[in-house]
């Protein structure tokens, strides 16, 4: 098999590569990272030593791919699904990377503030960046509530590399903040993310490590 993806079922960045292969029917190995294991650790350092999953590795070009949306972008150009991810379009396509890069930015990373911040020793907390997360993710709700009014998807009709972002980031946001009962159409927008097979094959596959979530306890009991 030429594509295999390094990652870990429970990781938000990871479910979004994981979208886009499922989306497009892409055969690929999942080859999971624990970076808490020391010795595995070191391993996938000498893939990619910044550390960070995901990450692709293209055998039949034995090229390294990181960052998601860069993955999403050289999938959808070598491995192309019967849909385009990045619209044909050039408007819409840049429309797409922004609102891409958007609920990466500001809904993905400040809900991992929050969350990484549970996992701090007791005494080395950051009550005031857990704070500001959590006002940019007020800002960032508002934002697209307005930006999905009238819109099947984040940039329009088509299910684009922005729906790939916004699934797994407003997931688990959810989850720390919820946006349910405060905006309506990006609660109504969040559903229809959810009828997506390559969200559920996803989140299915993520559900046997939701006990390592931190907020395990708050997950809706229709995910468990």
């Amino acid at each position: 098999m030429a594509l295999t993806l390094y990652l870990h079922p429970l990781a938000s960045f990871c479910h979004k590569v994981q979208i886009a292969l499922y989306e497009a029917g892409t055969p690929f190995e999942a080859r999971i990272v624990d970076l808490m294991d020391p010795q595995e650790s070191a391993r996938y350092l000498e893939v990619w030593p910044v550390g960070k999953i995901p990450v692709l590795h293209d055998a039949a070009q034995d090229r390294i791919v990181p960052e998601t949306s860069i993955i999403i972008e050289y999938l959808d150009r070598l491995y192309p699904g019967n849909e385009p991810l990045i619209p044909g379009d050039e408007a819409l396509a840049l429309e797409a990377r922004l609102w891409d890069r958007f609920f990466d930015l500001y809904i993905q990373v400040p809900m991992q503030k929050i969350v990484t911040d549970t996992l701090r020793a007791s005494g080395e907390n950051d009550q005031r960046g857990v704070a500001d997360a959590r006002a940019s993710l007020a800002i960032a709700y508002d934002l697209a509530e307005r930006q999905l009014k009238d819109r099947r998807f984040a940039v329009g009709e088509a299910f684009t590399i922005a729906d790939c972002a916004a699934a797994p980031a407003l997931f688990y946001a959810g989850i720390v903040q919820p946006f349910a009962g405060s905006h309506p159409n990006l609660s109504a927008y969040f559903e229809r993310l959810l009828e997506r097979p390559s969200f559920q094959r996803t989140l299915a596959e993520a559900r046997p490590y939701f006990s390592m979530f931190p907020y395990k306890d708050a997950i809706p009991a229709r995910f468990l």
